[in-house]
């Protein structure tokens, strides 16, 4: 047994290569919707400078801090109106859904490059919302669908990976670029995207789910390497014809046990990411990193912060396939709740948050804790949540992984516009402890309802002659399945 993830793709080539070149393409997706995560951030300080004496009225313009609020938050309400279409969407084939919906991502961006008003830029962050949405829950569904199991984990991540990369590519282009040509960047992503899928085939399993056996093994084939795929083709075969034939009273059936199970994990670790804290802790970064420190510039802290996330991702696209997804989330929530509890205690103790001066000697525990929390989230919840939609779902049901995709949305447009409400009723440390007991929370559920599905083959790739029927990822039944070598 090979080591570690990375030695599974290095002694299998080229039958992991091509999987490892499909899976970075359609990466450059979430790397457009990390690039738009970041963008605010730089764009509304350089939005609300003053406009050049010479400029031309029609073009140049300013906002003001209301108006800077709706253009960060338009994109969060844009993505929660685009996650259920999404999921009807791929009906039409992932890797179609994500070539139709890239052009109007890049297109999005050019209505900012060229606006001459404020609402241009609302209608742009509203557009670029509801493409990000898509993109966030097509990708991981491609992904899983074309990755082996004994590397799946470790692609899946990869897309989150990029989210991050885009974000850090944001602010440290923010501190160059004006908000007009950082738009421009960020055009290019999706517009790549759009060209690079021409490179790579549509998933088998969709596919064979649609009829096309003859493209399915041409698919199948290409993403394997060239290997004989016959038996893993015949595998994946007879698990959907096992669907297809499914009565009305199997459906119902199905609905209790096969789909109720996914929707639950899957939209309460949702919940539990975008209430912990974190995507508060980026939206406000500096304003807290402010308050908490004395002789640290918060702007440098951040960009320390964004660099730690991006390792801490690459770190865990190793241990998701050798470790597991089951104790990565339990130590995330552990490290998580102890860094935001120990946050808010200092704020507290040293009364950071009324404005007295902690000592510049003491900042080294606000940006310890800041360091394992944002650490911890992208080691394991951040990533972890997203890849579980693309595992848990039934083939036929995986469209409804959207579900989870607008409840993540919803809840991060909801815990954006909350954190100031916190902060004010509670005070700064008071917001941090409600975040520390919501992660302790999310540990008791994670340990009493997520399964692992470490290795696990997805349900229509098991081998449908050691069951009698097919069964769900978390059913313990499949612990006797024998996996497509």
């Amino acid at each position: 047994m090979a080591s570690s993830t990375l030695s599974l793709i290095y002694s299998n080539r080229p039958q992991r290569l091509t999987q490892v070149v499909a899976t970075l393409i359609v990466a450059l997706g979430p790397l457009a919707t990390g690039l738009g995560k970041g963008y605010s951030s730089p764009a509304l300080a350089s939005m609300q400078l003053p406009a050049p004496t010479n400029s031309t009225q029609s073009y140049y313009f300013t906002i003001t801090p209301e108006q800077g609020s709706w253009i960060a938050s338009l994109s969060l309400l844009g993505a929660f109106f685009g996650g259920i279409p999404s999921g009807l969407a791929m009906r039409l084939g992932r890797k179609s859904v994500l070539a139709m919906v890239s052009l109007p991502f890049a297109l999005s961006w050019l209505l900012t490059v060229f606006a001459s008003s404020v609402y241009m830029v609302y209608a742009s962050s509203f557009m670029c919302g509801i493409c990000s949405a898509i993109v966030s829950l097509v990708t991981p569904v491609y992904i899983s669908e074309i990755a082996h199991p004994e590397i799946r984990g470790c692609l899946c991540s990869v897309a989150k990976l990029t989210t991050n990369v885009g974000m850090l590519m944001s602010f440290l282009l923010g501190v160059y670029l004006d908000w007009r040509q950082l738009a421009m960047v960020a055009s290019i992503a999706p517009a790549l995207l759009f060209l690079a899928l021409m490179l790579i085939p549509e998933t088998p399993s969709y596919l064979l789910y649609r009829g096309r056996e003859d493209d399915a093994a041409t698919s199948l084939t290409w993403l394997r390497g060239g290997l004989d795929v016959t038996q893993e083709l015949d595998t994946m075969k007879a698990n959907i014809e096992v669907m297809r034939k499914d009565s009305e009273v199997t459906c119902y059936r199905e609905w209790r046990r096969d789909l109720v199970k996914p929707v639950l994990i899957t939209c309460g670790l949702m919940v539990f990411q975008k209430f912990s804290g974190a995507n508060a802790f980026n939206f406000y970064a500096v304003p807290i990193l402010s308050e908490a420190f004395v002789g640290i510039n918060p702007y440098s802290a951040a960009v320390v912060v964004g660099l730690l996330q991006i390792l801490a991702g690459m770190v865990s696209s190793v241990l998701i396939d050798t470790v597991g997804r089951l104790p990565l989330l339990i130590v995330s929530n552990l490290l998580m709740s102890t860094a935001l509890a120990g946050f808010g205690t200092f704020l507290y103790v040293t009364g950071s948050d009324n404005g007295v001066d902690a000592g510049a000697r003491m900042d080294w525990i606000p940006l310890t804790c800041a360091l394992i929390f944002q650490v911890a989230f992208a080691l394991g919840i951040s990533p972890i949540s997203w890849i579980y939609i693309g595992e848990l779902f039934p083939l036929k049901h995986r469209g409804l992984g959207a579900i989870a995709n607008s409840v993540s949305y919803a809840c991060s447009f909801a815990s954006v516009k909350t954190f100031v409400d916190f902060q004010l009723l509670l005070g700064l440390y008071g917001a941090f402890w409600l975040y520390a007991g919501i992660s302790i929370i999310g540990l008791v559920f994670t340990v009493s309802l997520v399964p692992e599905t470490k290795g696990r083959g997805l349900q229509e790739m098991q081998d449908y002659q050691t069951q009698e029927k097919y069964s769900p990822m978390y059913s313990e039944q499949e612990k006797e399945n024998k996996l497509i070598p």
